[in-house]
């Protein structure tokens, strides 16, 4: 076969499937399933790793087909965001025009890859009629108390002009354009996701269906820490602090306390003479990321000139600014134990900060001058007035009830996760529907006035430092709906995983003008059955994800509180290099390309064998010259299987040939095999090796390649049920097969084969026979034979019996299924 029979092939049956709308979703499901992958955005055609994702996808939903489900199986596009911005001023174009272009290109490249996906159902949330609904989502929250606007200082690329998302800062620098990311006062919009850290955190506990290391990821983002807060009071000036400490237990160890350098009383604490080494200090880490500031290695920071009291001991203890604090955890101040934690024993040391030990391990007095390092662990409390002699752990118990008797403190949690800073200063996005009136102040849209649409005249996208709308009189000018004065939109957009956030809800009734779905329609499909996407969203659209499920479950729309029950991490396509493809590296291989040079089949079956589904593979072309091997060798099998004209053998002569039994029963164990690396497993690379092998076991039944094939009624099964395995992962291929064998229907409408149990396990086994521990003989014996039948086989073979020579063995040893050893 050449390249243009599969494309013959493969256009034949993508007709055949249109027509007959073999993609379309059920009206009412009986058994549903609904099947989803991440959609894409539209930056320009798609790749070999969209290919890779949307073909695993694919397969499966080819499986749960013949396996009777009624599936949802949706597509969209994350039309809005910066790529189409950039590339559109780049290109003096409109962004609309670059993105609906872009999606034009890739529905056609996924419509001639035939990926089973029902474009009915298509969502472009750059649409009026999409993102009218995420605007409802906003007010939504907003209505709830869980959407605000504050002042705050937040991530801002100098190059994108824009507020960056934590999740979109990456070692300090821009996720996006590689610029390095700053700091910067602004009034933001915000959704309260914090009220949800709990909810979110205990939830992760119900998601059996989702990868281990993403759940850990989701835990470590939330970042619980139950402690201690606890209050210190500051002489001068007169001032109280709070601290957040998980080990209340070390509180008779603080020597010195450490600011953030974004905390509002650093300025105020601050003396006069140590007032321009703080401000340089703070300028410095302003610069810095996140993950830069809380890594491993040295900690830096400078003095304030200031003092607190230790509301537990009363000595005094040094106030500091270092940026390892964040100001958003806990309150933004925390205190050093340098005897008793290694972090604050490195600071002490750099900075001859002195040292106290308050707990000692057991047997061991510790002191501050033969200590290398903190002793961190459980032991006796010393040094700790009251509590001197009490363990630890107890201590930390005791203290926190001593403090909040005492009105100096209180148990708390403190989470690591923060509010969801959603406003962008750009154009291209959903407008926040909010509106500024000098008299009423902040006021929502009214529902009934939604969309508020984006302007599409605007003429200048480049950013100044401020939203693009901003400019534009006759978007901004509009009336207060509480007063009926003049006022102004906001000129903002939204973080576009506002818009992904709940695209999963639209699919179930995506043409619904009246409402963003259907409850009904939610509770038919959802919630999503497998949802596979890359890892790299575990912390971001993950996350917003199931917060927006929580909360519109809360506000009555949803019966469930999580989005899909299973998650799938695909793997990445690398070049032959290892390298990432990517256009600008000029690595990247086209699925057009691939569907011209070997067909879609070819390419599928290549993809698909070279490794697991959620590992990385290297993209080579020697995969692609096995692949279409492969499946010309079946093609080959199918012809000589439609020509061969011998008669059938009845069914005592297929129970008498060993070699039929043999195929028999690998037939069984192959489906068996390839079912359950296709469900749960995806594991598909291992299901194609199954079916090769059981080809392999076909062709040798075959007296040679130039003789018909034997017409034995397990070999024709065998042959049609290689055809039925194939279907999902070479469709085209296999449906013009199963035409060739004389079936009517698509292969689609055909059950998944049945494995039969029985004929799993061999029903006769050989044994090896060992004298005196070497190998002499073999013999053949039924699987459940016993000790005593299989002894006197053994002694009945005709080379054991010349070695023992009419004598009676000393001993015989069985080993079950596996061997005879006899001790003459």
């Amino acid at each position: 076969m050449e390249t243009k029979d599969f494309n013959s092939i493969e256009s034949k049956w993508q007709a055949n499937w249109a027509k007959n709308g073999l993609f379309n979703t059920p009206a009412s499901p009986k058994k549903k399933f609904y099947l989803l992958e991440m959609f894409a955005y539209p930056s320009g055609d798609i790749h070999i790793g969209h290919f890779r994702n949307y073909t695993i996808g694919d397969v499966f939903w080819r499986y749960l087909k013949m396996k009777g489900f009624d599936i949802l199986h949706p597509f969209g596009w994350d039309a809005f965001g910066l790529p189409a911005e950039e590339a559109a001023i780049k290109r003096k174009l409109h962004p609309g025009d670059w993105t609906m272009n872009n999606i034009k290109t890739s529905r056609e490249t996924l419509k001639q890859l035939a990926i089973s996906y029902d474009w009915d159902r298509e969502v472009i949330t750059c649409t009026p009629e999409y993102y009218k609904w995420t605007q409802w989502v906003f007010l939504t929250l907003y209505k709830m108390g869980l959407a605000y606007r504050a002042g705050s200082s937040v991530n801002w690329c100098p190059s994108c002009k824009t507020v960056l998302a934590n999740e979109q800062v990456e070692g300090g620098i821009c996720w996006r354009c590689k610029s390095e990311v700053t700091k910067r006062k602004l009034e933001q919009w915000f959704f309260k996701i914090t009220d949800y850290a709990e909810r979110l955190l205990n939830d992760i506990d119900k998601l059996n269906g989702w990868p281990e290391n993403i759940k850990i990821m989701q835990k470590n983002w939330i970042g619980k820490s139950e402690g201690t807060e606890i209050k210190f009071q500051i002489p001068n000036p007169k001032l109280q602090v709070s601290v957040f400490t998980t080990r209340p237990d070390t509180i008779y160890g603080v020597t010195f306390m450490v600011m953030a350098p974004e905390h509002p009383l650093v300025k105020e604490l601050t003396t006069h003479e140590h007032k321009k080494e703080v401000e340089e200090y703070i300028r410095k880490a302003a610069l810095k990321s996140e993950m830069d500031r809380t890594t491993t290695g040295e900690k830096d920071g400078v003095f304030t000139g200031s003092y607190a009291i230790n509301p537990l001991s009363g000595e005094k203890v040094q106030l500091w600014v270092a940026d390892y604090v964040l100001l958003h955890y806990g309150t933004g101040i925390v205190m050093g134990v340098p005897a008793h934690d290694q972090r604050d024993f490195l600071f002490a040391k750099k900075y001859n900060i002195p040292m106290k030990v308050v707990i000692n391990p057991k047997d061991k007095s510790l002191s501050t001058e033969t200590m290398t390092e903190a002793y961190n662990d459980p032991g006796t409390m010393v040094n700790s007035g009251p509590f001197n002699g009490i363990n630890s752990v107890e201590g930390i118990k005791k203290i926190t009830e001593y403090v909040k008797e005492k009105g100096l403190g209180k148990a708390t949690t403190h989470y690591r996760l923060k509010d969801w800073l959603l406003s962008r200063q750009r154009y291209w996005g959903a407008p926040i529907p909010m509106i500024h009136c000098p008299k009423c102040g902040v006021v929502p849209v009214d529902e009934k006035d939604l969309p508020v649409l984006l302007p599409p005249d605007v003429k200048d996208f480049i950013p100044k430092g401020r939203s693009p709308l901003s400019d534009v009189p006759s978007f901004m000018n509009t009336t207060c709906p509480k007063c009926k004065g003049h006022a102004q939109r906001d000129p903002d957009t939204m973080d576009t995983f506002v818009c992904s956030s709940w695209y999963h809800l639209r699919y179930s009734d995506p043409k619904n003008s009246n409402a963003p779905f259907g409850k009904d329609k939610v509770k038919e499909w959802l919630p999503v059955d497998l949802y596979i996407g890359g890892a790299e969203h575990a912390c971001g659209h993950l996350i917003y994800f199931r917060f927006i499920t929580k909360v519109l479950h809360d506000a009555g729309w949803l019966t469930f509180d999580e989005p899909a029950k299973r998650l799938f991490n695909h793997g990445m396509v690398l070049d032959a290099n290892g390298e990432v493809m990517s256009k600008s590296k000029g690595n990247v291989v086209s699925p057009r390309q691939l569907m011209e040079e070997w067909g879609i089949d070819v390419s599928r079956f290549a993809m698909l064998f070279f490794a697991p589904s959620d590992w990385e593979i290297k993209w080579h072309e020697k995969g692609l010259i096995g692949a279409k091997r492969f499946l010309v060798r079946v093609w080959n099998l199918i012809n000589a299987s439609i020509e061969s004209r011998q008669d059938g053998t009845n069914s005592k002569e297929e129970t008498a040939n060993n070699n039929l039994i043999a195929l028999k029963r690998k037939l069984h164990q192959t489906i068996k095999r390839v079912t359950e690396d296709i469900d749960p497993k995806l594991e598909f690379n291992t299901a194609i090796s199954a079916i090769m092998e059981l080809v392999n076991e076909l062709y040798a039944q075959i007296p040679n390649p130039n003789s018909p094939i034997p017409n034995h009624g397990v070999i024709k099964e065998a042959i049609k049920t290689v055809v039925v395995l194939l279907a999902p992962f070479v469709p085209h291929l296999s449906e013009e097969m199963w035409q060739k064998l004389g079936e009517k229907n698509s292969i689609f409408t055909q059950p998944w084969p049945l494995y039969d149990a029985d004929m799993l396990v061999a029903e006769k086994i050989e044994l090896v026979i060992q004298v005196n521990g070497k190998v002499k003989s073999k013999i053949i014996v039924s699987t459940n034979a016993a000790e005593d039948e299989i002894k006197t086989k053994a002694l009945e073979d005709d080379k054991i019996k010349e070695l023992l020579d009419g004598k009676t063995p000393r001993k015989m040893i069985i080993v079950p299924k596996r061997l005879v050893n006899i001790v003459p």
